[in-house]
């Protein structure tokens, strides 16, 4: 049997401070009584963890923020902190801009904790490096989100720098990065590349931070960085690594039935079973009654069934119809990636067509919906989502690692690692269909694999930014062109912006250009 973890909620004060005067319970245990045994190490490393579930990260919002603004989706929710996001018109003091700058600092404000304190608790040393590798590697994937989502911030390192009346200056966003490669770094030399043969409470756990995840996400902060030749060597690590390989299915990597499977190298854990029954809407900290579900199901699945408040573009419906499988048919990966006219399709157990109309102007999402595992429940206990959330897979290192070839001249290389992403799906042989490309067509073949095969998987905002497409007249016309919800793109709002409580709270802080 194999073993998961789930995250637990903290144990003592770790979530973001307040200056307002507080009486002291003296009945909680507290930071200065807790770090005293092995045993408090490990709850404490699994606490990292619990601000991957919150509101503004990876139950919800994080989803929302990393989606929308692409042009593989768009949303018409009645709700601005959705409509808005897509339209770089947010309020800069909205829980759009708020919930996930708070959640991943909270997460900074854990493993500072961890870091801090672990070294000093006598241990079996393999069991704390693997705690510490986990912070490193958590801490790195947050200070990496406020980087790449937030630009230019704070880098608080210590318990002192991440608490409550203590102002850590802004920092460039090079520097923000370069706290997450060195995070990383640090994790790689730390984690074991599995648990299954670790001595200790973690052992044969499923689901943790590994050597592998801490691998490609250094490889990840180096390509957004444009430092590719570093970017190819841990890319081509993870794939020596051979542990990882592409799932025969393709549609399996966002169901709950095939979770943390042999193509994922980093996910996010949720479930319908653990934990309590609330929702945990919002802003606030967690608590015990809350559930370890996610929110994303009931937020991007299809109107009569869930909100409805992100739907694809008509233009990823379109580019999936370009280039027909080696047999002639529909390249599978639409029939995962959305709801769709079509006779075959079911939503929820019910006919698309009986439901919606014979009407292709009509698609939704279906990644990560839970139609097919419970068609019959229409109640929001169905949209209360355990189906974890793939961060990062093995066909992200394969993409990766062929653009890295491409931007290091060696395009020719490149082919075999995108035609195993291809193969799976049916397509054609690339180096048949297209011979010989240049790097600036490869470049272009790579966004066109990367849009079909991520879809709704919150990388293609990503990649317009680092690739400088807004930065480009001919590129942002080309957005336009697709997605009209450019047409109100302002430079600068690529990034989102600094909550306006944390610039008021923090002398000398800046708003992002554009805001």
């Amino acid at each position: 049997m194999t073993k998961y973890f789930f995250y637990i909620i903290p144990f003592i004060a770790l979530a973001g401070c307040s200056k307002q005067l507080r009486q002291t319970n003296p009945n909680q245990e507290t930071a200065q009584v807790f770090w005293k045994t092995s045993a408090d190490a490990y709850n404490a490393g699994n606490s990292v963890y619990g601000s991957l579930i919150l509101d503004g990260s990876y139950m919800r919002f994080t989803h929302v923020i990393l989606n929308t603004r692409g042009d593989d989706a768009t949303s018409n929710s009645p709700w601005n902190e959705i409509y808005n996001c897509g339209k770089f018109a947010l309020d800069v003091n909205g829980f759009a801009a708020q919930a996930p700058y708070t959640a991943y600092y909270q997460g900074v404000f854990r493993a500072n904790q961890v870091i801090e304190n672990v070294p000093k608790i006598s241990m079996d040393t393999a069991l704390r490096d693997r705690i510490l590798g986990q912070a490193y590697f958590l801490r790195g994937l947050y200070f990496f989100h406020l980087a790449s989502i937030y630009r230019n911030v704070p880098i608080p390192l210590t318990i002192a720098q991440s608490s409550a009346g203590y102002y850590v200056h802004q920092s460039p966003q090079d520097s923000v990065y370069g706290q997450a490669i060195a995070d990383f770094t640090q994790a790689v030399s730390l984690l074991p590349v599995s648990y299954a043969n670790v001595s200790g409470p973690d052992q044969g756990q499923v689901g943790r931070a590994t050597k592998g995840a801490a691998m490609a996400f250094l490889g990840k902060t180096y390509l957004f960085i444009h430092q590719f030749t570093l970017a190819a060597q841990q890319f081509l690590n993870v794939i020596d690594l051979g542990i990882y390989s592409l799932v025969p299915n393709y549609h399996d990597n966002f169901t709950d039935q095939d979770e943390n499977n042999a193509e994922s190298i980093f996910e996010v854990q949720f479930s319908r079973t653990v934990g309590g029954t609330a929702d945990g809407w919002g802003p606030n900290d967690p608590d015990a009654t809350w559930g370890k579900y996610e929110a994303r199901a009931v937020t991007f699945g299809p109107r009569n069934f869930a909100y409805g408040d992100v739907q694809p573009t008509k233009i990823l419906y379109s580019e999936f119809l370009q280039e027909k499988t080696a047999g002639g048919a529909t390249d599978p990966r639409l029939y995962a990636t959305m709801f769709y006219n079509t006779p075959t399709m079911t939503v929820y157990g019910q006919s698309f067509q009986t439901t919606f109309g014979k009407n292709d102007s009509e698609v939704f999402c279906r990644k990560y919906e839970n139609d097919g595992f419970y068609p019959n429940e229409f109640t929001p206990a169905a949209f209360q989502s355990g189906i974890n959330y793939r961060m990062i897979r093995y066909a992200d290192i394969l993409l990766y690692y062929a653009e890295c070839l491409n931007e290091t001249g060696q395009t020719a290389q490149a082919y075999p690692y995108i035609q195993q992403v291809r193969a799976r799906v049916g397509l054609p042989d690339l180096a048949t269909v297209h011979p010989n490309m240049t790097q600036q067509q490869m470049r272009d073949q790579l966004a066109h694999e990367r849009f079909l095969e991520f879809g709704l998987e919150g990388r293609r905002f990503e990649d317009i930014v680092r690739w400088g497409w807004l930065q480009d007249p001919a590129k942002l016309a080309m957005l336009q062109a697709r997605d009209p919800e450019f047409n109100t793109y302002f430079p600068g709002r690529e990034y989102m912006p600094i909550p306006l409580a944390d610039i008021q709270a923090n002398p000398g802080e800046l708003q992002n250009p554009g805001w």
